[in-house]
């Protein structure tokens, strides 16, 4: 058999990575997580929990090390597979801060300070540690540590994004074609999930009014009490209108839930009330989310479990990190390291 024949094209390669900032919510499950899920076949994926990231604002080491293992317990709960994928701590994998050192070394000072999200944190905190400015310089290394084909991004990070692009066309045309350009990947696929309680603003953590969260981990009663307790609107329509920003939510909620069209769930309520609706809606979530948080239940408990999954991960993660490394050294100019 040819080389040609013989050789199985390469998956195309997706790096996402999130802090672990602690419980994930329907909205995270929903908008992204199972999009991830659904990649896993077709692309070889990186998945990372970004404790370094986590660093660069004020936080408890206790609390820390505990959200890590909670946000693995919970992709892992939602469906992203360590047989399939790659699920790694940042800080467990060398070559994270090594690459965003080079990178920086070519990242004027000025891109930095522009950024959006630097702008916005530093002027709600009193003083700025140099990690928060350098953050979209560690960014661009988690992306092109891995030579990530495509990066789910939010619109948050769109221009941390377009900074790794950058820098990765400064390093190519210093030192030579090194580094894919990354491109951000938009799911045809997702749902962008509103708070319950005020269906104008995302679903969020941090939220004042956490009766508009619905978390993953939440059980069965919590759910049905947040969603019936929803906003709903004027009216006593179940449709998808601009003028029924919280009927719209919870139909969305429903499709993301149910794999089932906006459009043939509100025949099917057509001339119910609102009380029927939220109802099913509320069924629909706990349907959805109780397999998730028994798994998670399960996997909480099992540190050892946790610990090998993370050692899987990372092993798997830093052979592709010293391949990286090792090309970016030799073109630098640094010395070998003595093996």
């Amino acid at each position: 058999m040819s080389e040609t024949t013989d050789k199985k094209p390469a998956k195309p390669v997706v790096l996402t990575c999130a802090q672990p900032t602690g419980r994930l919510h329907l909205g995270n499950y929903l908008g992204a997580v199972l999009n991830w899920g659904r990649m896993q076949d077709d692309h070889e994926c990186y998945f990372g929990i970004v404790d370094q990231h986590a660093i660069t604002v004020p936080t408890v080491p206790a609390q820390l090390r505990e959200n890590t293992y909670s946000c693995l317990a919970q992709y892992v709960a939602c469906g992203l597979d360590p047989a399939r994928s790659r699920l790694f701590v940042q800080s467990h994998v060398l070559g994270h801060t090594e690459l965003a050192w080079v990178l920086g070394c070519l990242c004027p000072l000025g891109q930095l300070e522009r950024m959006t999200q630097f702008k916005d944190k530093s002027r709600k905190q009193q003083s700025v540690d140099a990690g928060l400015l350098f953050y979209p310089v560690l960014m661009a290394a988690d992306i092109l540590l891995y030579n990530a084909d495509l990066v789910p991004v939010g619109d948050d990070q769109k221009q941390h994004l377009e900074l790794a692009r950058d820098l990765a066309e400064k390093f190519n045309h210093r030192y030579s074609e090194t580094f894919k350009l990354p491109a951000p990947f938009i799911s045809k696929v997702g749902s962008r999930i509103m708070s319950l309680q005020d269906p104008t603003a995302k679903m969020s953590k941090s939220d004042p009014n956490q009766a508009g969260t619905v978390y993953v981990t939440d059980r069965p009663d919590e759910i049905r009490k947040k969603v019936m307790s929803s906003v709903t609107d004027s009216g006593a329509e179940v449709r998808a209108a601009d003028d029924k920003p919280g009927i719209r939510n919870l139909l969305t909620i429903m499709a993301g839930c149910t794999g089932r069209d906006v459009a043939v769930l509100e025949a099917e309520f057509a001339g119910k009330g609102y009380g029927d609706f939220k109802k099913a809606v509320a069924d629909a979530v706990v349907a959805t989310l109780d397999p998730v948080r028994l798994r998670y239940d399960e996997l909480i408990k099992d540190r050892e479990e946790l610990a090998r999954i993370l050692k899987a991960g990372a092993e798997s993660a830093q052979a592709t990190a010293f391949r990286t490394l090792s090309k970016v050294h030799r073109k630098v100019g640094f010395v070998e390291r003595p093996r």
